[in-house]
């Protein structure tokens, strides 16, 4: 950024820029020019699966400093944690993004594409309408208790794991090793492609 002065400045309410500001805001567009990479899931199980995925694809394209990278084929998986047939079946996909977000702000804006569905929480493994996890940010390591970084539980979870190895077969899950490895470790049961649905890239 580069503040302009006049000699003999005309309107008496314009104040220099501070250089403090000036440092801030070139500091801000470095970071532009350097956008991370994250990883994150999408799940749906009520309302119309699909459609709700493909929402949420394009609410966060829609965010500033974010952008689309990949979208992965879409996964039919039976719900974790519950009796088998008490709740629809989720659709699931995976998409990888370049962003100059920060983990937190993120985190922040996967609540909020949540809650633009009408995300209810009121139980564990409950069913929603959307699901938007963060799986890895870069290879950012975390224990944060808000937002655990990779996820905790991305490692042993098919539905994860698949559709991201369908997009990125060379993968790296950070501080776990190679997602075709962690793919082929654990059981496919109850996770399978949908190759009739499709999820699309935002243009």
């Amino acid at each position: 950024m580069t503040a302009f002065f006049t000699e003999g400045q005309s309107d008496p309410t314009v104040q220099p820029v501070p250089a403090s500001v000036v440092q801030k805001v070139d500091e801000a567009d470095t970071t532009l020019q350097n956008p991370r990479r994250a990883v994150v899931s999408l799940g749906s199980n009520l309302g119309n699966r699909l459609e709700n995925l493909q929402g949420a694809i394009d609410a966060l394209e829609d965010t500033p400093g974010v952008r689309i990278k990949a979208v992965s084929p879409v996964y039919e998986t039976e719900p974790w944690g519950v009796a088998p047939g008490s709740q629809p079946s989720y659709f699931n996909a995976v998409v990888v993004l370049k962003t100059t977000l920060p983990p937190s702000s993120l985190l922040e804006r996967a609540q909020a594409v949540e809650e633009a569905f009408h995300r209810v929480r009121d139980e564990r493994w409950g069913p929603r309408t959307l699901d938007v996890d963060i799986v890895a940010y870069a290879d950012v390591v975390s224990d944060d208790p808000v937002l655990t970084l990779p996820h905790p539980r991305a490692h042993e979870r098919a539905f994860v794991l698949a559709p991201w190895h369908d997009v990125e077969p060379e993968a790296q899950l950070a501080g776990r090793g190679p997602v075709a490895r962690l793919l082929a470790d654990i059981t496919h049961e109850g996770v399978s492609p949908r190759a009739d649905q499709e999820l699309q890239l935002p243009e």
